[in-house]
This record gives C-alpha cells, sequence and structure tokens, in this order.
C-alpha cells in the first residue's frame, strides 16, 4: 500500500522513528513539526491520510483539525491523544478526526490503524454498486450517492467526513432495523470494538448535530438500548 502520510507531531524523536518505520511498512512519509507548516504542506500535496498529534506548539491539533476541515473535510485523519485523556478522543473525534490512538502505542498497532482506514477509503472509491448495495440510498428527504460518496438534502449539500458518510450508509442500508455497534466499527472504522470505545457514538452524535442542522430531513437515528443504532424515517418533508 504506497500511500503519502504526514505525520505532525512536534516530538522529532518520534515523528523520525514512525516515519522509519512507516516508512518499511512500505509508506511515503513527511513529517511537520507544527500546525502552520502542516497546513501548507496539505495546500501543496495530495496527502492520503495524516496522523495528527493533540499537543502541538502555537496552534494545539485541535485548532489545525478545525482548520483541515474547513478545507478538505474528507481527508482522512488520525488524532494521537494522552493516554487516559477521554476528552480529547471524543473532541477530536466531534471535530472531524476518523479515528484516534493514545500515546504510547505499539508501532504496529499504528500501521493496522491507517490500514484499516485506507482500506476503507480505497474500498469506498473502488466498489461498484453491486458490491456495496445500492448506488443511491433514499431516506426521507435524503440522498446519499455511494459511489460519489455525497450526501444531499434536497438540493443542499452536506459535508461528512469520511467515517461518518460510512457510519451513515451502514444505517441506512439496514433502515428500520437496529445495528450492533460492534458492526458499525468493523464496517465504518474497519477494527474491532474495544472496551472504552466510544467513536461510533461520537461519530453518530455528530451525524445527528448535522442532520439537525438542515431542519426535517425525513430520518431520525435512534439509539437502541444494548444494541447499537436506528435509522428510521419520520414524517415526510
Amino acid at each position: 500500500m504506497s500511500a503519502e502520510i504526514l505525520i505532525v507531531d512536534d516530538d522529532r524523536d518520534l515523528a523520525s522513528m514512525l516515519a522509519e518505520f512507516l516508512g518499511n511498512e512500505g509508506f511515503q512519509v513527511v513529517t511537520a513539526t507544527e500546525g502552520g507548516g502542516a497546513l501548507g504542506l496539505m495546500a501543496e500535496r495530495p496527502f492520503d491520510l495524516v496522523i495528527l498529534d493533540v499537543m502541538l506548539p502555537g496552534s494545539s491539533g485541535f485548532d489545525v483539525l478545525r482548520q483541515l476541515r474547513q478545507r478538505k473535510p474528507r481527508l482522512p485523519v488520525l488524532m494521537l491523544t494522552a493516554r487516559g485523556e477521554a476528552i480529547d478522543r471524543i473532541l477530536g473525534l466531534e471535530l472531524g478526526a476518523d479515528d484516534y490512538l493514545p500515546k504510547p502505542f505499539d508501532p504496529r498497532e499504528l500501521a493496522a490503524r491507517i490500514r484499516a482506514i485506507l482500506r476503507r477509503v480505497e474500498t469506498a472509491g473502488d466498489h461498484s454498486a453491486s458490491a456495496e448495495g445500492p448506488e443511491n440510498l433514499l431516506i426521507g428527504a435524503l440522498k446519499l450517492d455511494v459511489r460519489r460518496r455525497r450526501l444531499t438534502l434536497g438540493s443542499t449539500a452536506l459535508e461528512l467526513t469520511g467515517a461518518e458518510f460510512r457510519v451513515l450508509q451502514q444505517l441506512a442500508a439496514s433502515r428500520g432495523q437496529p445495528v450492533d455497534r460492534r458492526l458499525l466499527t468493523a464496517r465504518a472504522l474497519g477494527r474491532t470494538l474495544t472496551l472504552y470505545d466510544r467513536s461510533i457514538d461520537t461519530h453518530v452524535s455528530n451525524l445527528r448535530r448535522k442532520l439537525e442542522r438542515q431542519g426535517q430531513s425525513g430520518i431520525e437515528i435512534r439509539s437502541v438500548r444494548g444494541t447499537g443504532y436506528e435509522l428510521i424515517e419520520t414524517a415526510s418533508v
């Protein structure tokens, strides 16, 4: 998998070690030590994925993520957070990160997370409608263009991250039926659900918020206690 990755971390020794390790894993790696330089690099080069540390000098990783999501809403981002800091993980996901990994971590786990994210992106781009289900999913006033990874409400386009779109696609494909959180994690994030992992819950919360901003969408994502989530159609718009 010859993907180009940007590592943004002010720990030069760690960034260098990760760059060497991921290079040996077949990735092309570029490093940056602060937010401004990272955003400049992202404006110049089409990276496939960004590894972004929360703690950066000057602009924090959250600040960088906010600006990045305004410019490139679909570029996959994996946040590096301090172990035990649940608020960092939740905030990163709420701002549009695709996944997170707490420090310290095994570089092999990082490589596995990267491959899982890129595999989901590649699958979304390459699979035909027959492999992924219907090419277009219509639910209420919403239209999911599966092939182009676009979501529209009437004539209004809604910007979703890649992870948010995949979560919504899985719920839409099973409309009216509860979808287990473990299944959502596997299919939308490409990994196994772990203890205390609230990633799917945060992505669903983001989806609800974005839909609510548009007024009546004709759908609702309901929590199913002990299971996961269910997408239902509500009153027509």
